[in-house]
């Protein structure tokens, strides 16, 4: 490597070979075009499919039921989630019972929110939907029951002083979670890969990092993903066409509602 200068940055032999690798615009196109479709953005697809001149092979209506499905969840809107999954696809949640008791113990959070929010709540409601909805699948599993029991104990402790055990179930992140799920599943009834062909690579790549370091292979210290639009290192441009495109089509520059991590740019681009 030659010395370094302030103008200049020092290239490792590692990053000039990644340089020399030219992916070409089609198959950059068709990752973005992937990565729409299966995060659920059909507004930015069908501009991108506009502007790339490329045949998205896709039904945008489908597309905008998941959205819905999952803005549903993201809400905690879970008898909704329900009602529109099985008007997509009874299937879906009827061939796959953790999935539903997973939708349904989500639901029973959302009512005991509701009823512990205002002094004196009404516990009632709660109470029913998990002898009606829960408790007679439970049995099915251990750990139905289990996730059963746990629940229900948040009727116990005051929402401000649960337990690590408890704290989770209220936790935003958990919506976030079934919403994901409920995706993949859809998909997959779908007949599609459950997961954008981008977020694969990303785990390849991190995979085949790991395995050169533990080979003591020659590569930088710090290897970036080269996804965010910045060029001011070697290693973050490796992918300018596949950044810069990424964020002229995510939500903020569409019409579409944010899908993914209930309203947050996907950590995986951000």
């Amino acid at each position: 490597m030659s010395p370094s200068s302030s103008s200049t940055p020092v290239w490792h032999q590692f990053e000039r070979k990644v340089e020399e690798v030219k992916p070409s615009k089609t198959d950059i196109n068709y990752l973005v075009m992937d990565y729409l479709i299966t995060n659920g953005y059909p507004a930015a697809a069908m501009k991108f499919a506009v502007e790339a001149n490329i045949q998205p092979r896709a039904d945008f209506e489908s597309i905008q039921e998941r959205v819905e499905i999952r803005t549903a969840i993201h809400s905690g809107n879970i008898q909704v989630a329900i009602e529109k999954i099985n008007e997509l696809n009874p299937q879906i949640l009827d061939e796959n019972p953790p999935l539903h008791f997973a939708l349904l113990r989500l639901q029973l959070v959302e009512l005991i929110r509701a009823c512990t929010s205002v002094p004196d709540g009404d516990i009632g409601p709660v109470l029913e939907f998990a002898t009606l909805q829960m408790a007679p699948r439970a049995p099915t599993n251990p750990q139905f029951l289990e996730d059963l029991e746990r629940t229900l104990a948040l009727l116990i402790f005051p929402a401000d002083n649960l337990s690590p055990s408890l704290a989770p179930l209220l936790h935003p992140d958990l919506r976030k979670e079934i919403a994901n799920r409920v995706n993949e599943a859809i998909l997959l009834n779908q007949g599609t890969h459950k997961e954008a062909r981008l977020r694969n690579l990303v785990k390849l790549r991190a995979w085949a990092e790991q395995k050169a370091r533990e080979a003591k292979k020659d590569i930088p210290e710090k290897l970036d993903l080269g996804l965010t639009d910045n060029n001011s290192t070697p290693s973050t441009s490796n992918h300018p066409i596949l950044a810069s495109t990424l964020a002229a089509h995510l939500p903020a520059s569409s019409n579409d509602t944010v899908m993914t991590n209930n309203g947050d740019i996907d950590p995986m681009i951000s």
